[in-house]
This record gives C-alpha cells, sequence and structure tokens, in this order.
C-alpha cells in the first residue's frame, strides 16, 4: 500500500468555477485535512481569501503562472509540507485559469523528491457550459485543460438550454473521450467522485504528450490577456458601485474574461463578494469583516483590450 501523499490538481479556464468546487470540497463533512496550494494569475490576487475552509492551511502563489515561472515556487513548497508528513491528508493545487496542466503534472514525475513523496490522484477540470465553445476558439490553454482532465466538471448547465448542453458535452468527448465527466450547476459533485480516485492515466497523457516525462517543456501564453487589480482602503457606496459594475460588464463584457473582488460595503458588516464571467455577474454578503481585520475593497479585472485607468478610475468613484 502506497503511503504517498495524493495530490488533486485542480485547473479550469478562468470564471469556470474552481474556487467554488474547492470550497465545497473543503467544507464537505468528509473528516480530511487538505493542505492546499492556490496559484493566482495577477499582482494582488485575492483567491486566498475567497477561499472559505477555516482550519486548511493555503499556500498562495501570485507571482506568475503555475506553470511557467512559479513551478520552482511550486516544488519548495511541496518541499516543506512533506516535511510535515501527518498533518494533513491529501494536496490539493488550484492553478490559474490560463494554467495548461501538463507541467504542472509533469512536476510530480520529474521532481525526484516530489515524486518519492507524492502521488498524482487526478487532473479535475471545471469547464463553463455557458462560454466553454468559445474559449475552445480563442484559448488554447481551455483545450489543454480538457485534453489533459482525468476527471471534468461541466459546470452552469444551469445557463445553457439542452441543446447547448448537448453540443459543449460533444465538443468535450471530441477532446477527450476518456475522463469522467459531471455535468453540475455551481459544481454540485460529490466529493468521492473527485477524491482518491487513482484517476490519473500516465500511459493516456504519453498518448497525448509523449515527450512528457522530459524536463524542458515549454509553454507560452498569449500576450493579449492582462490582469489588473485595484484596492480602495475602505468602503465603497453599494448605491454607486452596483450600477458602475453593471454597466462595465454590459459595455465590455466580451473583453472581461473574469472578474472578482472582495468589498466592503458601507455601513454593511459583511464582506460583499463578487463573481463575473464575461456579462454575467453575481454576488452575495458572505462572512463579516474580523475585528482585526482592515476593511478594504479588491477588484480584479483579467481580460483583453481592457483600459486599465478608466476601470481605476470608474472603481475609485465608488469610494465611500
Amino acid at each position: 500500500m502506497s503511503e504517498k501523499i495524493p495530490v488533486t490538481v485542480l485547473t479550469g479556464y478562468l470564471g469556470a468555477g474552481k474556487t467554488t468546487l474547492l470550497n465545497r470540497i473543503l467544507t464537505e463533512d468528509h473528516g480530511k485535512k487538505f493542505a492546499v496550494i492556490v496559484n493566482e494569475f495577477g499582482e494582488a490576487g485575492i483567491d486566498g481569501d475567497l477561499i472559505v475552509g477555516a482550519d486548511e492551511e493555503i499556500f498562495e502563489m501570485n507571482n506568475g503562472c503555475i506553470c511557467c515561472t512559479v513551478r520552482g515556487d511550486l516544488i519548495r513548497i511541496l518541499d516543506g509540507l512533506m516535511k510535515r508528513k501527518g498533518k494533513f491528508d491529501a494536496i490539493i493545487v488550484e492553478t490559474t485559469g490560463l494554467a495548461d496542466p501538463a507541467p504542472v503534472a509533469q512536476t510530480f514525475f520529474v521532481d525526484q523528491d516530489v515524486g518519492d513523496a507524492t502521488k498524482l490522484d487526478a487532473v479535475i477540470t471545471v469547464t463553463d457550459a455557458k462560454w466553454l465553445k468559445d474559449r475552445l476558439k480563442d484559448a488554447p490553454e481551455a483545450k489543454n485543460q480538457i485534453a489533459f482532465a482525468d476527471v471534468i466538471v461541466l459546470n452552469k448547465v444551469d445557463l445553457v438550454t439542452a441543446e447547448e448542453l448537448a453540443s459543449v458535452e460533444a465538443a468535450i468527448r471530441a477532446i477527450n473521450p476518456y475522463a469522467k465527466l459531471h455535468k453540475t450547476t455551481r459544481c454540485d459533485v460529490a466529493i468521492d467522485q473527485l477524491l482518491d480516485r487513482n484517476a490519473f492515466d500516465l500511459d493516456r497523457i504519453l498518448d497525448i504528450e509523449p515527450d512528457f516525462l522530459e524536463s524542458g517543456h515549454h509553454h507560452h501564453h498569449s500576450d493579449e490577456v492582462r490582469s489588473m487589480s485595484f484596492t480602495i482602503p475602505g468602503d465603497v457606496d453599494p448605491e454607486k458601485f452596483m450600477p458602475w459594475i453593471n454597466d462595465v460588464s454590459q459595455a465590455q463584457g466580451p473583453q472581461i474574461l473574469r472578474s472578482k473582488g472582495i468589498l466592503a460595503f458601507k455601513d454593511e458588516p459583511r464582506r460583499f463578494v463578487f463573481q463575473g464571467v464575461h456579462m454575467i455577474l453575481d454576488g452575495d454578503l458572505q462572512r463579516d469583516w474580523k475585528a482585526d481585520e482592515a476593511r478594504s475593497s479588491r477588484l480584479v479585472f483579467i481580460g483583453r483590450d481592457l483600459n486599465e485607468n478608466e476601470l481605476r478610475k470608474g472603481f475609485e468613484a465608488c469610494a465611500a
């Protein structure tokens, strides 16, 4: 029986629902303790703050994409975790929405120390039923994420018709006929269908990428996609913010691949957490601001051809 620590790589394009699935895994009553490694595209990440599990240890890597510049950081974090074996049952690595999972998965095979101590259990890819077909046309990362998946969570099925769902499922199956596929709304899938599956299939991956086990795997991102983040050190006025963000998403929705934020609304004790994909917005009040936590309002936009100055001025005008 292997004593290696199982690792699940959680991937999926921007806004598909990776953090929603991660939160579901962490808050289910399964009695397990996870170490979570989160990689975010952008200089001022907020994904760590969007994860609700209070007991898990969360390691953030915000200085680049996990499959490129910060892979060394991943190895260092994993090495550190190995020294604390027994403190947790499994490791979950959440990649950026722009990550190619191949070099991330490769880490568990070509780095000797990591490979000796861990076992890649599965690559889980979350996909967005509403937008996946568009992304397959303009984002090679989205296709790679599906090709590499052992388990696919086809999320947001409530946003499409039965015909559209059949079409997107056929598109997925054309790329990867082997992965287990779950159709979900808000990533509602039984956790035992995701974890401890021993699903990673090296032989299948070698069919896709014969040089998978050779070092020096190169991967290039499109320079068009940029991340920008804005912070107001205090409260915003919801009467100003809500109309503004609705206008921005309607006018620039096609260019906005992803938007998200944690906001302090004036006279509101709870944090407002906001998520967006193109022109679809969602947000609600979540936990209270903690007594020792500075109230601030942060927004992140990831997209193409976005006017950073215009967005910054617009957001700053929402200050309370």
